[in-house]
């Protein structure tokens, strides 16, 4: 009889799957640095802080990874996510005592810029005359307020970010963050909320150059993404608390949906987001109940991501003490 996974996959397919990824897979250019980023954020996050326990770590993975079609890429397949929902939930996380390792598509909202306009170098400066710039009256208490909590929290080791581009560089790069945060034990914790394609073109079967458009109609092959979360759980981090996310733009489905997920990848919980409603309710879906969450809307300025946070936390601390539960 054959070992499985959990999700419907025998557990020596899904190995062969997952190996199989990562050794085609293009290496990280800047392998190296990023382990030594790593080890030092978590090895000052595991003195002991004000509490006497070293803190907790938070990996929120953010935006969404590109499928590419080239290995000198100039085609890709894209996943739509601005990246808003991990860059507030980092926010808040910073301001519950976290650390946060955020885990980003490069050029998606950023923590403590969102309330910045796009361009924030060209629209919140003026030229006053010939020699002096200056920020906008409009926009000055905005910029001086991201610039603080975004220094405070890199000065404080409460903010690492690492970003990514492809599918490639994102599952190597949590790979080393998963593995990484072993040492923190039941403090660790993964909030995943980036957007990741399910399916690819691996690296050896992929076009070096450029495709031609004069080839005629094109006929590419994808290959199915390894189900990571799985292997997230039991191999890399299998103390940490986990949270990963299901989006759908059909309500009928959603829930099943995010219940199928949590069974299937061992998840503590599935935090489920219809598309349209998404920033303004979601649910949180655990082995044993379905939480509804709200955005305040009796109060300006507030997100869903706040009242998210919070009971995350809760459900944190809980495992904590608990962790069999």
């Amino acid at each position: 009889m054959d070992v499985t996974s959990g999700i419907g996959v025998p557990q020596e397919t899904l190995d062969a799957e997952i190996k199989s990824f990562f050794e085609s897979a293009p290496p990280l250019k800047n392998r190296d640095h990023i382990c030594e980023k790593l080890k030092e954020f978590i090895d000052r996050n595991l003195l002991p802080s004000g509490n006497g326990n070293a803190r907790r770590v938070v990996c929120v993975t953010s935006g969404g990874t590109t499928v590419p079609l080239e290995r000198r890429c100039v085609r890709h397949i894209d996943n739509f996510s601005s990246g808003h929902r991990g860059a507030a939930s980092t926010e808040h996380f910073i301001k519950a005592g976290y650390a946060v390792i955020f885990l980003h598509r490069r050029r998606t909202y950023q923590p403590y810029c969102r309330s910045l306009p796009e361009d924030p170098l060209l629209e919140c400066f003026e030229v006053t005359d010939e020699s002096n710039i200056q920020v906008r009256q409009s926009d000055s208490e905005a910029l001086t307020r991201a610039i603080t909590e975004h220094h405070a929290a890199v000065a404080e080791n409460l903010l690492l970010k690492l970003p990514f581009n492809t599918i490639f560089e994102y599952l190597q790069m949590l790979q080393m963050i998963a593995i990484s945060m072993t040492s923190l034990g039941a403090q660790a914790m993964f909030y995943l909320a980036a957007a990741v394609s399910d399916f690819y073109v691996p690296w050896t079967s992929m076009a070096e150059h450029k495709i031609q458009s004069a080839s005629g109609p094109l006929d590419i092959r994808l290959v199915q993404v390894p189900k990571m979360l799985s292997v997230l759980r039991k191999v890399w981090a299998p103390m940490a608390y986990c949270i990963s996310f299901k989006l759908e733009t059909d309500t009928k489905i959603l829930l099943e949906k995010a219940d199928m997920a949590l069974k299937k990848y061992k998840m503590h919980m599935v935090v489920a987001n219809e598309l349209s409603t998404r920033k303004e309710e979601v649910v949180v879906v655990t082995s044993n109940e379905k939480i509804s969450v709200c955005r305040d809307k009796t109060q300006v300025g507030t997100d869903v991501e706040n009242p998210l946070i919070r009971l995350i936390v809760e459900r944190h601390s809980a495992y904590i003490e608990n962790p069999d539960l």
